[in-house]
Formats: C-alpha cells, sequence, structure tokens
C-alpha cells in the first residue's frame, strides 16, 4: 500500500466525516492533505519504510484565526479516529510528531522554509535549501476550499525567478566541472582514492541539482534525489541510468568517460534552453556564460 494513497482513504472515510459532524462551520476552511517530510510524501515509500512515521494519517491546516478557535479540539479529534486503518498503524517517532495532524498554515511553512509564504523579492530566495523547497510542494492535497495553504504552496511550485535558477544553474555547473571533470581525473592520478570518491559524490549530487533546476523543479533531501531524477522528463532517464553507471564502475576510466557523456548531455540541453552561448566541453565555461545572462547585478556578484 502507498502512503499518499492509505492517507487518502483514511481521510476519505474517516475524516471528512469527523469534519461535517463536528466541524460543520469550518469545513469549507480545513485543508487537508499529505505534504511534507517523509518518503510517503513523495511516493518513493517501500515495505522499509512502514517501520517508522508511516501509515494512517494526514495534514489538517488552518489560518492562525481558525486555529485560536478550533486548533485543539480538531487535534482531539483527530486523534481520537481509529489508529488502524487497512490492517496498518501508524508509528510515531519523536522526530515525526509533526508530520500529521493539526497545524498552522504559517507555522508549516516557517518550519520549512523559514518564512510564513513564499518570497517576496528575488534575492532572498538565494539561500533557501533546495530540499525543504522541495517538501513543502510534494504529496497532495485532498481538498482546499479556503485556498489559503494551496496559493502559498503554487506560488512556490512557480519555482524560483529566473535570476536565481541561472545563479544557481551557473554555480551547479561550475561544481560539476571542478568535482567531476577537473578533481576527479586529478585525484586518481594521484592515488588518493578517498579525494576521489569525494568528488565523484559531489558531482553526482551537482549533476542531479542541476537537471532538477533545467525542469524547474525542486531537488529533494539526498537519499531520494537519485530516483526522484528518474520521473522528470528533461535529462531524467538518462541521468538515472549513468548515475548507477557511473556509480557501480570500478574503471577509472570508464568513470572518466561517463562523467564527460553526462557534461555533454547537459551542455547539449542548456544550449537548446538557449541559457548558455560557449561551445567547449567544459562546464565551467558554461557557468561564465550563463552568469551573463542574470539580469540583477546584485545577484550576478554572488558568483564572484
Amino acid at each position: 500500500m502507498n502512503g499518499l494513497l492509505l492517507s487518502e482513504k483514511y481521510y476519505r472515510e474517516w475524516g471528512a466525516k469527523m469534519i461535517t459532524d463536528k466541524y460543520s462551520g469550518y469545513q469549507k476552511r480545513i485543508a487537508v492533505g499529505l505534504v511534507g517530510e517523509g518518503s510517503d510524501c513523495y511516493g518513493f515509500d517501500d515495505e522499509i519504510s512502514k517501520d517508522h512515521d508511516w501509515g494512517p494519517g494526514f495534514c489538517l491546516w488552518l489560518t492562525s484565526a481558525d486555529y485560536e478557535k478550533i486548533g485543539k479540539d480538531l487535534q482531539y479529534d483527530y486523534d481520537a479516529m481509529p489508529s488502524e486503518f487497512m490492517g496498518y498503524k501508524r508509528i510515531t517517532t519523536p522526530f515525526g510528531t509533526e508530520r500529521v495532524g493539526v497545524q498552522k498554515i504559517d507555522s508549516f511553512f516557517i518550519r520549512h522554509i523559514g518564512l510564513p509564504h513564499a518570497p517576496e523579492i528575488a534575492m532572498k530566495w538565494i539561500n533557501l535549501p533546495e530540499e525543504r523547497l522541495s517538501v513543502c510542494t510534494n504529496g497532495m492535497v485532498f481538498k482546499d476550499q479556503l485556498g489559503e495553504f494551496s496559493r502559498i504552496r503554487n506560488d512556490l511550485l512557480a519555482f524560483y525567478p529566473e535570476d536565481i535558477r541561472l545563479l544557481k544553474l551557473a554555480i551547479r555547473c561550475r561544481s560539476c566541472a571542478q568535482a567531476g571533470q577537473y578533481n576527479y581525473p586529478r585525484t586518481m592520478r594521484r592515488g588518493d582514492q578517498v579525494a576521489a570518491r569525494f568528488a565523484e559524490n559531489q558531482f553526482c549530487t551537482d549533476i542531479i541539482s542541476l537537471v532538477f533546476l533545467l525542469n524547474r523543479r525542486y531537488t529533494p533531501f539526498y537519499k531520494w534525489r537519485h530516483r526522484a531524477v528518474r520521473d522528470i522528463p528533461i535529462l531524467g532517464q538518462f541521468i538515472y541510468r549513468k548515475i548507477i553507471d557511473l556509480m557501480e564502475s570500478y574503471d577509472v576510466s570508464t568513470k572518466i568517460s561517463l562523467i564527460e557523456e553526462i557534461c555533454a548531455a547537459v551542455i547539449v540541453e542548456l544550449q537548446h534552453q538557449d541559457l548558455s552561448t560557449a561551445s567547449g566541453d567544459f562546464l565551467l565555461d558554461h557557468a561564465l556564460s550563463i552568469q551573463q545572462f542574470i539580469q540583477s547585478s546584485a545577484i550576478r556578484s554572488f558568483m564572484g
């Protein structure tokens, strides 16, 4: 049973009736869904996932004013619903207590991105971690007639302002060039296996992030990045397969060839999206080209 589907079924069978019976005056003001931390919010959960913070449960989001009026009572009635559903029981750890249940809308977003809503100016997007933005935009909203939770979520789903996306693309191109194309071969020539492994891992991490940026999607938490990239349309399947080949190979020349093959495919896409006018096969050259398209001098200065 997929956790997201289980969550929706649990809401439809028990949650909706509880809200209608006890909070009829607020039922059009309560947003319901499953969004946030956890593999189930991404649809990546498996049998191993079920040992903690997985099972029947969903989120109920309220405005601050509504929370003051019904928040505690709604949580009490939520907790009173059956703890077992379709043969599954939720096992909650001390770190997972806020993943489901009643929450203030602004508190949900503050907890994840430090703001009660999407940044209003481009500069404030720079330091927001991609994985936390991913957490705010995953999962599913089952019901939101008021629309306040979905409005903020949709503002985040609209993705970074273009100057910020260009900045991040340029930074990722520079990092991938340094870690994969430059430092990996050099550390292997020195026989420094540890440094080479770090360079390879950095390359894989940042190339996946780069591909997410090309797709205008936020990169999730590190352990789900490779699984998630498989499902995005631009270069997703290609990168998914090549990263597996790269990580599983023990031959240095094969690894170097795979790194170059990956970079070449990314460069083609950068040029296809009119993001780079550079012509070389070194991603650092393309980082410099992308930087020139950034309109704000203040944002461009973050490249150094």
